[in-house]
């Protein structure tokens, strides 16, 4: 980021306080206007072509950002996303104005993270058994090799962090993130194809959540350590303080906090006649807040927070009904196309300029596909499955999606992603989501997924909307107890 002296920083703090109020709100409420408008367009768009509609949130945060709309009409995309106020330096008035979304697409996150934890299911991780452990592991540690050694092979030619134009991007931090990124499994849209394509019962569907629920664990267990390392500037002290800080924290929340959380949640419910009232609701909010707050001072980022304390009053199916009914249209309506939209402004495919990027960009792609494919494909070979199951299994473990983002927003604000590796990495979050339905109807044949999917109405439709019911009143990760082909002791 530029420094800025003293002089400069008095002129800009002057040009902010000449800042009225109404100039602000109005390109805010422009931008608002822009992105739900879009963000629902392309998700009914995506829902008709049979993907899920948050991979079309996602296109159209890139359609909005300057590879698409910034190119076509540059300066209808300069005035909306990069507006200018009299009298004041555009840098200043824009950085204002994106600081105003930024927050918003955080506060986004926690709700997200806080509902995503209320969905975990526990006893996925010691239900399931022997299978689903051998294929979650083989599929987080095969990618995240992949991704170290990928990154340690490619860092020479990345290009400074632009809010550190002057330094190299930290090497151990830039291989911690890229592993993490190609070892991430996106449960939450896994779910929803497996619920669209009717599929959530069966044997495959149901070793696929499991497995992905156990990655899911691993998975922010790992974003959490990497995030400490990085945030502690690789210093053996700072990234100690903060681990067992963590571990505090955590164990705070489930031995303390737990059993005091689930008696008031109870309380509330009794209190509301099964739902939630706007006094327990605000009190709600605010112990989101402050669980995000700790977790935040910890350095770890404050959506951790939130997802902890989801997942320890997951086991409450009134309290996590209500909240849902409050609280998930509007964070999926508002606020999710915000974090979608600025990941688009900050994806510029220009960024990616050389041949030896698109390289790398291809790389990133072939290696996070074979990383799910082969960890996971061979693992449940060796579980029992026949190749065309194990196949199935690993595509749908493919599956990466908005926790992909989670991932590479977190490297970008660490600043050991630069721009054209988090361009990389937003297409194949993308391409690996986009890809998993198309490559599961060529496998499927002959497996025990065939009749399931005809009889969701998916392939005989087109698409994915005689679902819509179905994928609204059903949970995921509530899957009926099925036999494996090993012992699932």
């Amino acid at each position: 980021m530029m420094l800025l002296g003293n002089s400069e920083i008095e002129r800009a703090a002057l040009a902010l306080r000449t800042l009225s109020f109404d100039q602000i709100l109005f390109p805010v409420l422009c931008q608002l206007v822009v992105i739900l408008l879009t963000a629902r367009a392309f998700y009914l768009l995506f829902r008709k072509l049979g993907q899920p509609g948050v991979v079309g949130e996602v296109a159209a945060g890139l359609v909005l950002g300057p590879s698409v709309f910034g190119l076509l009409f540059p300066q209808l995309f300069s005035a909306i996303f990069n507006p200018s106020a009299p009298n004041v330096d555009p840098l200043i008035f824009q950085t204002a104005v994106s600081w105003i979304f930024q927050v918003l697409a955080q506060l986004g996150l926690i709700f997200l993270l806080f509902l995503l934890g209320l969905e975990f299911d526990f006893a996925q991780l010691h239900r399931r058994g022997t299978a689903a452990t051998v294929i979650s592991l083989a599929g987080m540690i095969v990618p995240f090799a992949f991704g170290l050694a990928l990154a340690w092979l490619v860092h020479p030619l990345i290009e400074p962090h632009p809010d550190a134009p002057g330094a190299a991007v930290n090497q151990v931090g830039f291989a911690l993130f890229m592993g993490t990124a190609l070892a991430i499994t996106a449960i939450p849209v896994l779910g929803r194809i497996m619920v669209e394509l009717g599929i959530e019962r069966t044997q495959l569907g149901a070793i696929s959540i499991a497995s992905a629920t156990i990655e899911d664990a691993i998975g922010w267990i790992l974003l959490a350590t990497v995030t400490a390392v990085v945030g502690g500037g690789f210093e053996f002290w700072s990234t100690l303080r903060m681990l067992v800080a963590t571990v505090m924290f955590a164990a705070a929340i489930i031995v303390v906090g737990k059993p005091l959380l689930v008696r008031w949640s109870r309380w509330a419910i009794r209190r509301g006649g099964g739902d939630l009232s706007m006094n327990h609701l605000a009190g709600l909010l605010a112990i989101i807040f402050l669980s995000s707050i700790i977790s935040h001072r910890i350095g770890i980022f404050a959506i951790f927070g939130a997802f902890l304390l989801g997942a320890v009053l997951s086991g409450e199916q009134s309290f996590r009904e209500a909240v849902e009914r409050k609280l998930r249209d509007f964070v999926t309506v508002f606020f999710l196309p915000i974090f979608f939209t600025y990941t688009g402004l900050r994806t510029d495919i220009g960024s990616v300029g050389s041949v030896a990027l698109w390289s790398i960009a291809g790389l990133v792609l072939l290696l996070s596909v074979l990383g799910k494919l082969c960890g996971c494909g061979l693992a449940a070979r060796w579980a029992g499955f026949r190749w065309r199951e194990a196949a199935c299994i690993g595509t749908l473990m493919n599956t990466r999606g908005l926790m992909e983002l989670i991932v590479i927003d977190a490297g970008y604000r660490l600043q050991v992603i630069p721009k054209s590796v988090y361009c990389m990495l937003v297409m194949m979050a993308l391409a690996t989501t986009l890809m998993t339905t198309p490559l599961l109807m060529r496998l499927m044949r002959g497996t025990e997924l065939e009749p399931f999917v005809w009889r969701s109405g998916f392939r005989r439709k087109g698409g994915l909307s005689a679902m819509e019911a179905a994928n609204e009143s059903t949970r995921s990760t509530e899957l009926e107890p099925v036999d494996y082909p090993i012992s699932t002791s």
